[in-house]
């Protein structure tokens, strides 16, 4: 399977060349996963001791920053609290400038959303299949409605023993969606309206959502498409970057510990191949709109 678009980019601030930007922003909409492996973010010493399990929580799976500067899922607090914070804060500014000077298509309507740092190994972590992330999935989020918005996801190694990340990735979405689409349930718009009213979802699901929360949970718990399913193995060593539409790359993070992630949403509008979008494909299979 040809997965990857290779770039060779060392700094985080460009200029980069156009043909560089429109490959890039082409290969990312066809369902590859950009990789920059000479692109490394780098600790400052007053950082180090943030390499280290220990400043999880241990509840939840991440440490979180929102956009508002809330920080969560870490054990800790004052002086520590704050070095994360900027930490975290320094590389979600250095990941938004990136990805609108190297993709700057998206640049004005691009939206940042939460930043996460995974300290723990992800190897045996114990979860149910429907949260484990070391099976095949696509991103959907059964609280946080789309709508057909893009999830791109960008990440970061930064571990510092040389121990890589390690992905599979999947099948192309549409190959995915085919085989499960047929079990998805598209929902109600009155038990949408509920959940949203109640306050159980932020703002109400759409057909979408529940579609793409159908494939995410069908394919997870599907224990042959697990096993058999065409996949690869991408090994992401420290001091790379990564960055692809998790919402449309099947993909599993078997193995690795210490990689910063940035989320970022995009409306479908704002591609430059809107028609390449899971929301336009699901539409297609479907044979209506559904958002």
């Amino acid at each position: 399977m040809d997965i990857l678009h290779t770039i060779a980019i060392d700094n985080w601030q460009g200029p980069f060349p156009a043909e560089t930007q429109t490959a890039a922003c082409s290969a990312l909409e066809r369902g590859k996963v950009l990789f920059l492996p000479h692109l490394a973010f780098a600790f400052a010493e007053n950082e180090r001791f943030l390499l280290s399990p220990e400043i999880s929580d241990g509840g939840a799976k991440n440490v979180s920053l929102r956009p508002s500067g809330v920080l969560g899922g870490t054990s800790c607090a004052g002086q520590q609290g704050e070095i994360l914070r900027a930490m975290m804060e320094r590389f979600a500014q250095a990941a938004t400038d990136f990805v609108g000077r190297l993709l700057p298509a998206y640049a004005i309507a691009i939206e940042r959303a939460p930043t996460s740092y995974r300290p723990v190994e992800i190897s045996g972590r114990a979860a149910s299949p429907i949260h484990d992330d070391t099976r095949l999935h696509v991103d959907a989020f059964p609280s946080r409605p789309m709508r057909g918005r893009r999830i791109m996801r960008l990440f970061s190694n930064v571990n510092p023993a040389h121990t890589a990340r390690i992905w599979h990735v999947g099948e192309p979405f549409e190959d995915m969606a085919r085989k499960f689409l047929p079990g998805a349930q598209e929902g109600s718009a009155l038990h949408a309206w509920l959940l949203g009213m109640l306050g159980i979802t932020r703002g109400r699901r759409s057909a979408y959502d529940n579609l793409m929360l159908g494939l995410h949970d069908c394919a997870k718990l599907d224990e042959t498409y697990q096993r058999n399913s065409p996949q690869m193995e991408v090994t992401f060593p420290p001091g790379s970057t990564w960055i692809c539409y998790t919402d449309q790359v099947m993909h599993a993070a078997l193995a690795g510990q210490y990689v910063l992630e940035q989320t970022f949403h995009l409306d479908v509008a704002a591609m430059t191949e809107p028609q390449l979008s899971p929301l336009k494909t699901l539409e297609r299979l479907r044979g209506r709109t559904l958002v």
